[in-house]
């Protein structure tokens, strides 16, 4: 029985490494990609964007009250270092592009208001913050959520223009983050 169980666990191991080099993959396929190639492609998916979360102030927030924007919907978490090092890009392009019709929406996946409140004062989020905790409905359908940070650009029409899993694995890809989400919003305004 014991064996068994370190099989699994080393399967379990061998699948996680799998999907990390599979998003990896796709952030840099992604990033090989110039601006002219960022806009959304014709077959894309639509957005379900009928779904109602608490905001941070308590109240029910409804993502299809943000219909006719550019929404850039990122999964996330308090623990997760790969997103610390992204809020504050998002924090940025909110900045610059909100008066052009960008709106980041931010889903906390797994955490309390009371562990949201001052990490989101720490990273002066300037966008709105919905509790995703207890949503598996949101997740199952931008999903599956294996890792996060997860971000989803969906077009003014509500269409899912693109899907970047974690974060590149290399800096010189990493640095590239900004860049990237800046073309596809910009290709999507």
């Amino acid at each position: 029985m014991m064996r068994f169980r370190w099989v699994a666990a080393a399967l379990g191991a061998v699948a996680l490494t799998t999907l990390t080099m599979t998003v990896s993959t796709r952030w840099g396929s992604r990033s090989a990609k110039g601006p002219a190639d960022a806009g959304c492609r014709a077959d894309a998916k639509t957005a379900n964007l009928d779904f109602t979360m608490k905001g941070m102030d308590g109240k029910d927030s409804r993502l299809s009250d943000y219909q006719g924007k550019v929404i850039l919907l990122n999964f996330w978490a308090t623990w997760c270092g790969p997103c610390k090092y992204e809020i504050p890009i998002l924090v940025e392009l909110q900045e610059r592009y909100r008066g052009d019709g960008l709106q980041v929406i931010g889903v906390s996946v797994d955490d309390t208001l009371e562990k949201l409140e001052p990490f989101v004062r720490r990273f002066n989020m300037n966008y709105p913050v919905l509790l995703g905790l207890g949503h598996d409905d949101v997740q199952d359908t931008y999903g599956p959520l294996y890792t996060v940070p997860i971000s989803v650009v969906i077009s003014r029409d509500g269409r899912i223009c693109s899907k970047h899993m974690g974060l590149p694995e290399n800096q010189t890809q990493a640095s590239a983050v900004k860049e990237i989400f800046e073309a596809e919003i910009k290709a999507l305004l």
